[in-house]
């Protein structure tokens, strides 16, 4: 298990989730490890056609979203990941926890470090937690890094 030699981490280009890349970037410095990251999009759900020639072209939209969650997470790996740091980047679609850990599994990671958001009360019991998911599924350690607390 240790020293690590690949450490994954899902970004959602929330601040949560760079103050868990901020750590998954010194974890890799240290044991000069490899650092994927990965950011999964989610599905759009397909609603029957629609007689519109108008109407919202979802594949587009998939293919958009995609698009544009490769150039952030390549900006993320640009401005945030140290130079002499071998990193690369994930995009896919479904759910995220799921992907995660499919993801970890097919990469051979030693260690996922990702951030939790502190959802509590209905929004835990409605959405679950996608970390708390992680940690359930996981076949490496799981490292979680709390969202900062705002100074009010």
């Amino acid at each position: 298990m240790i020293p690590f030699k690949k450490i994954l981490c899902p970004i959602d280009f929330s601040e949560p989730s760079y103050e868990a890349l901020k750590a998954a970037n010194e974890l890799a410095l240290h044991f000069s490890a490899e650092l994927c990251l990965i950011h999964v999009v989610s599905l759009v759900p397909i609603l029957p056609a629609s007689p519109d020639p108008a109407a919202f072209n979802v594949p587009l939209y998939q293919e958009e979203l995609e698009a544009s969650s490769k150039k952030s997470l390549q900006e993320a790996v640009e401005q945030r990941v140290s130079k002499g740091l071998h990193a690369y980047q994930i995009v896919v679609e479904g759910d995220a926890a799921y992907q995660i850990v499919r993801i970890a599994q097919e990469e051979n990671a030693d260690l996922i470090v990702m951030a939790t958001h502190g959802q509590t009360g209905w929004r835990r019991l409605i959405f679950g937690s996608v970390a708390a998911k992680v940690i359930r599924l996981a076949t490496c350690p799981v490292l979680t890094i709390h969202a900062p607390h705002e100074e009010g």
